[in-house]
C-alpha cells in the first residue's frame, strides 16, 4: 500500500483517474482538449505551490522576462499537461494506421544511424512536450523501445498507466532495476528512453550549470553509455500549434568525452537550449534546483 494513503483514498484516486481517461477518450478531441485544459486549471488553482515553484524557477532562468510573461509560460505548462492527458487517454485507440493524425517525425535518420552502429541507443529525453506520446508513437511508426519508469505512489493508477504505456509494444524498465534492465536491452541493440531532466540527490549526481544556476544532475545515464558503448541521441515530442499535432524530433548523437561531469553538463546544456525554444512545454512546476551545493541556502 502506498505510504501515507489508506485503501479508500487509493481506490478513490483510481476511480477519478480512470474515469477521466474514459471521458477524454470518448469526447471529440477538440472538446477533450478543452476539458483537459479545464482540469489542468483546477490543478493549478488547487495546488498553488506548483505555480509558486514555477515562478521561482522562471525568475532566475529568464530574469529579463516580465511577470506577466512568466505567468503566460506557466499557463502553457498546464496546457501541456492537459494535452498529454488527452493523448494518453487515447492510447487504446491509437495504431499504426491513425498515429500520424497525432504526431509526425523530424530527424528519424539520426535514430536509424545510431541503431546501425549495433550497440543500442540511449534516448536522452525530458519532461518536455509529450514524453508519453513520444515513446508510444515511435513503437507504432518505427519499432518498440524500452522506457525507464518510476512507479507511481498509487498502485492502482500505476498499473493502469503501465498498461497504457505498453499497448504499442514498448517494454518497461523499473528504476530499481535500471542498470541491469538497460544494459540487457542495449546488448540486444534496442533503444531505451530515459527522462534525465529532474532533480537528483547529491549522492547520485553532480552539479552542472543549468539556466545560470547549478543543478544536481544524475551521472548514471552517461555511465550506462560508457559501459554499453550505446549511442546517445536526444529526442522530444513537441506540440506544433499550427498543425495541431506533435512532432517527434530526434537530434544527432551526442559525442561523449568519457568524463561523467563533462558529459552530464553537455547533455544538460543541450536540454537548456531546447527548453529555451519551447519554454511553455517544460515542467517548470518541478523543483529542479532543490538539491543545493554544500553551504548554499535552499531555493524553495
Amino acid at each position: 500500500m502506498a505510504q501515507g494513503k489508506n485503501w479508500l483514498q487509493i481506490r478513490a484516486e483510481y476511480v477519478i483517474a480512470s474515469s477521466l481517461f474514459a471521458l477524454l477518450r470518448h469526447l471529440p478531441v477538440p472538446v477533450a482538449n478543452r476539458s483537459a485544459a479545464l482540469v489542468a486549471k483546477v490543478l493549478d488553482r488547487s495546488i498553488p505551490k506548483l505555480r509558486r515553484v514555477a515562478l521561482t524557477n522562471l525568475t532566475f532562468a529568464f530574469p529579463a522576462v516580465t511577470q506577466a510573461e512568466r505567468n503566460r509560460i506557466i499557463d502553457g505548462v498546464f496546457e501541456t499537461v492537459g494535452r498529454l492527458l488527452v493523448s494518453m487517454a487515447h492510447f487504446p485507440r491509437l495504431n499504426s494506421q491513425n498515429i500520424q493524425e497525432w504526431i509526425g517525425y523530424e530527424g528519424l535518420e539520426h535514430y536509424r544511424l545510431a541503431k546501425q552502429e549495433g550497440r543500442g541507443v540511449l534516448v536522452a529525453t525530458a519532461h518536455l512536450g509529450n514524453w508519453e506520446l513520444s515513446a508510444f508513437s515511435h513503437a507504432l511508426m518505427t519499432e518498440p523501445m524500452n522506457i525507464m519508469v518510476r512507479p507511481l505512489d498509487n498502485p492502482l493508477i500505476d498499473r493502469l498507466v503501465e498498461r497504457y504505456r505498453t499497448l504499442s509494444g514498448n517494454g518497461l524498465i523499473l528504476k530499481r532495476d535500471a542498470a541491469r534492465g538497460v544494459l540487457k536491452a542495449l546488448k540486444k541493440n534496442e533503444a531505451v528512453g530515459i527522462l534525465i531532466d529532474q532533480n537528483t540527490v547529491a549522492t547520485e549526481g553532480v552539479f552542472v550549470p543549468f539556466f545560470g544556476r547549478d543543478a544536481c544532475a544524475g551521472t548514471a545515464f552517461v555511465k550506462l553509455a560508457y559501459r554499453s558503448g550505446a549511442r546517445v541521441i536526444p529526442g522530444f515530442a513537441f506540440w506544433d500549434a499550427p498543425s495541431k499535432r506533435y512532432v517527434l524530433r530526434f537530434y544527432p548523437k551526442v559525442e561523449l568525452s568519457g568524463d561523467p561531469v563533462t558529459d552530464t553538463a553537455r547533455i544538460q546544456e543541450f536540454f537548456e537550449a531546447i527548453i529555451r525554444q519551447y519554454p511553455d512545454q517544460w515542467m517548470w512546476i518541478h523543483r529542479r534546483w532543490k538539491t543545493r551545493p554544500p553551504g548554499e541556502a535552499p531555493i524553495y
